[in-house]
């Protein structure tokens, strides 16, 4: 007996080493198993007790009555799957006549609680079928990537969501994006991410960075274009107009539009193009929109109309043409001048990180989600990465990318120079490669002159 209590002091220590240090090892170890055990047994005593259950039907109190049994119990929704997953549960629930897809969702916070579950979020799957997922330990705080995720053309898996899925940047579901966050929010590791994620694939990648290209131009062997200033890049916004036209010219020419051909074979954009006349799909990631978008004297105000105006025509038209916008920058408000908040329009996804106020998180959701607004607003400083993703359907999630080093996205990009496609719209836009002689830099103002 004594053997027996010092191994079960030894395993429930254990237990609680992993769940301090390791949660994500506690969970597959010992979590899974309890919380399996918590969730069916309490599951109708639960369920009653969230309001989740409905009175028995008609016909079955008439039965009891008939059969002088007792009454019938409320019934609640039907267990149709449970999955467990490495970070969570996963229940797929059938709703009793009566039942919407929001009691559901209104009642999450109490099921987490109900269930001693870390978080606990739902989504309807279809009519009458709504899913539950349910996190063990908080995901977000030491993110890891599943080893298998769901890779496609043009679909780049960069963080993971707080119900423990994979958050996907997919360009043919989504073509245009904007991504807002304050300084040291973790922006820029998102963005490297995401071009880490596009390094492997055949895409041309093209990059505006107005800081000088400290953040893009190491990365510069897997770039097709890149400027450094907004003189070049309302030059390389204009190449793009022009590529995307002549794009629109093959898709017209390749059409096939006759009585002969199939609707399916009739070509509307560069992916019912064949493989061999398809043009290689273009990313543009402009970083700090707002140096575009500033001006100081009249010049630069016709040089940045033109700028806005190529970045709208690019948003509005350059999805059929294979043409993909990603624009950073702290603000992205109506304070830019004219056209930004036509160009706001028309960028579908929107990703926030910690912004320094309301206003900011309201040029992201405002529009779309006032939930996600006040979710956006409520980002401790302490967490960077943890950002709020959301699109034009209002639905959010909070997702963090995992931390990317500046020298890794590096490393990708140079293993993959290969895929960099040459394209001849963008050729005096090619950053060149090559490394200037260094010259030495006095380290004080009052540096000794050299004989």
């Amino acid at each position: 007996m004594t053997g027996f209590t010092v191994a079960l002091v030894l395993v429930v220590a254990a237990a609680g080493l992993l769940r301090w240090r390791r949660p994500a090892w506690y969970w597959l170890t010992f979590g899974v198993t309890l919380a399996t055990l918590r969730v069916l047994v309490r599951y109708a005593s639960v369920m009653d007790a969230c309001g989740l259950t409905v009175p028995p039907s008609r016909w079955r109190l008439a039965l009891a009555r008939v059969t002088n049994r007792p009454m019938p119990a409320s019934r609640p929704p039907r267990i149709l799957r449970f999955r467990p997953t490495r970070t969570g549960l996963v229940l797929r629930l059938g709703l009793r006549p009566g039942q919407d897809a929001f009691d559901v969702a209104a009642a999450s916070d109490r099921l987490r609680h109900s269930f001693s579950m870390y978080g606990v979020t739902s989504r309807e799957v279809r009519s009458g079928v709504v899913e539950v997922r349910m996190t063990g330990y908080d995901v977000l705080k030491r993110v890891q990537m599943p080893a298998k995720v769901d890779s496609r053309p043009m679909r780049v898996p960069v963080a993971l969501r707080e119900d423990g899925s994979v958050h996907y940047r997919d360009y043919r579901a989504v073509p245009h994006a904007l991504t807002l966050g304050a300084t040291e929010s973790g922006k820029s590791v998102y963005q490297r991410n995401l071009v880490a994620g596009l390094a492997p694939m055949d895409v041309a990648l093209v990059g505006i960075d107005c800081k000088q290209g400290v953040e893009l131009f190491p990365l510069a062997r897997r770039f097709s274009a890149l400027a450094d200033n907004p003189d070049i890049a309302a030059e390389l916004l204009d190449a793009l107009v022009s590529r995307m036209e002549g794009i629109y010219q093959l898709i017209r020419a390749e059409q096939r539009i006759t009585a002969a051909v199939p609707d399916a074979e009739i070509a509307a954009d560069i992916w019912d193009l064949p493989d061999h006349l398809r043009p290689v799909p273009v990313v543009v990631l402009v970083d700090e929109v707002a140096e575009l978008a500033l001006f100081a004297s009249k010049e630069e105000e016709k040089r940045r109309d033109r700028i806005i105006t190529a970045l709208v025509r690019l948003a509005q038209l350059g999805r059929a043409a294979g043409i993909y916008l990603e624009i950073c920058g702290q603000r992205f408000g109506s304070e830019l001048g004219k056209g930004i908040t036509m160009l706001r329009a028309q960028l579908t996804g929107r990703t926030a990180h910690r912004v320094n106020d309301e206003t900011s998180a309201n040029m992201a959701f405002g529009d779309i989600s006032p939930d996600a607004v006040l979710a956006a607003i409520q980002i401790p400083a302490e967490l960077r990465g943890l950002a709020v993703a959301g699109d034009s359907t209002g639905g959010w999630h909070r997702i963090r990318a995992p931390h990317t080093s500046l020298r890794q996205a590096v490393n990708t990009c140079n293993r993959h120079a290969d895929r960099t496609p040459n394209l001849p719209e963008l050729a005096p836009f090619r950053p060149e490669l090559t490394a200037p002689a260094a010259t030495a830099v006095p380290l004080s103002k009052t540096a000794p002159a050299t004989a």
